[in-house]
């Protein structure tokens, strides 16, 4: 069961921690797998997802990552924006350029 606790939807205030981070977002995608196949509710899936995406960009951004993981975060956090763009766009809700435009997310 996803946890209500606010703290995994906010990101991390000290993103200087690597280990921190991966932990972070190797448990929401956890809990996404897990939300996702009970099928319970989309919105907060969708949540989950943009915060897995917002996490592994933070990630990606990191001078102190190693290149491979840098590459790796990147390609990933694309990966999941498009899985929230086709799940906002599924919803009629506004599209990734919108997002980034409008600054939200």
């Amino acid at each position: 069961m996803l946890s209500t606790n606010p703290e995994f939807f906010e990101t991390p205030a000290k993103a200087n921690q690597p280990e921190l981070l991966v932990s972070a977002v190797l448990h929401l995608m956890s809990h996404y797998t897990v939300s996702t196949g009970q099928n319970k509710d989309d919105g907060a899936c969708l949540k989950l997802a943009s915060v897995i995406e917002r996490h592994l960009k933070i990630l990606a951004e990191l001078p102190e990552l190693g290149p491979v993981l840098k590459a790796t975060c990147l390609q990933l956090s694309e990966q999941w924006a498009i899985l929230v763009e086709h799940s906002l766009s599924r919803q009629g809700r506004v599209s990734l350029f919108e997002r980034l435009v409008s600054g939200s997310r």
